[in-house]
């Protein structure tokens, strides 16, 4: 893991086109301002893991016995 010591309003960039700006710092908190192309998804760790465990229990209960229901005959 790399770690950076910023300070408000200080940056990171990943690539070229993503910006990490650290907007505020409060208590224990950081408030972080992220600039990225649409096409990058950006989450909370939180979120995305809940994404990825919903996913991974989509497709370990998917069945396709259910999709021929849906084509015509």
């Amino acid at each position: 893991m790399l770690v950076l010591t910023r300070k408000e309003n200080e940056s990171i960039m990943i690539g070229n086109d993503i910006e990490i700006k650290v907007l505020d710092l409060k208590d224990n908190q950081v408030k972080l301002g992220i600039v990225a192309p649409r096409s990058v998804a950006v989450h909370r760790r939180e979120v995305y893991l809940a994404i990825q465990a919903e996913n991974a229990q989509a497709a370990a209960t998917g069945s396709l016995d259910g999709i021929s229901n849906l084509i015509p005959r």
